[in-house]
């Protein structure tokens, strides 16, 4: 058992301590879903991005690697009545499903967690069909706030750890320098800010 099977039934509680940065986040991304377009959501967690994208989208396939936090998931549509949206086990950096398979790829707060995020990236973005969408929200723990980042060394003494501390400016630059598309980068403020990267594939 990872450490996030482990935390899968406290997840959406600490996560409550960063609540209004997590669903203004997720508010903005489902405006960014396409109407009726068919969604990939990685490192899902227990559904947040992927509950709201099911909303507008025809289909929506929610992933991760911790079947825990997938089995959250699924409840949470279930209680909300969601039709639309299946689950499966999934490796972001190794995606069994062909070039070009979604409208919009989604991958939220996983790339700071990576050592090496770029692999993520280049796979999301074989992934995504010419004229779709990939959506990276990603906390930017270097600019987390004082005593916010006394909780973060609390989580990381019960096995939570990060492996880059972005800010708005180290975070567009690693995503300019991966050469894929132009970036257009949102920052939504508060306790742990996020950054919400646009990249439109064009072709």
């Amino acid at each position: 058992m990872n450490f996030w099977d482990r935390v899968a039934g406290l997840y959406d509680w600490v996560e409550l301590t960063n609540r209004r940065v997590n669903s203004a986040a997720a508010v903005r991304v489902a405006r960014l879903v396409p109407e009726g377009a068919k969604v990939l959501d990685c490192a899902a967690g227990t559904g947040l991005f992927a509950l709201a994208a099911a909303r507008r989208a025809d289909s929506v396939l929610c992933t991760d690697l911790s079947q825990a936090m997938l089995s959250r998931a699924e409840k949470k549509a279930r209680k909300q009545g969601l039709s639309n949206i299946c689950f499966a086990v999934r490796d972001l950096t190794a995606l069994p499903e062909g070039n070009g398979s979604f409208d919009v790829v989604i991958a939220a707060n996983v790339l700071h967690l990576l050592p090496e995020p770029e692999t993520a990236v280049r796979e999301l973005w074989r992934v995504t069909a010419p004229g779709g969408r990939l959506i990276l929200p990603t906390y930017l723990q270097g600019k987390a706030e004082a005593a916010y980042g006394t909780m973060i060394k609390i989580y990381q003494g019960a096995g939570f750890h990060y492996e880059h501390a972005f800010t708005p400016g180290t975070y567009r630059t690693f995503l300019e320098n991966l050469c894929l598309a132009p970036v257009e980068l949102e920052v939504i403020p508060g306790h742990v800010p996020e950054g919400i990267a646009l990249l439109e594939k064009l072709y």
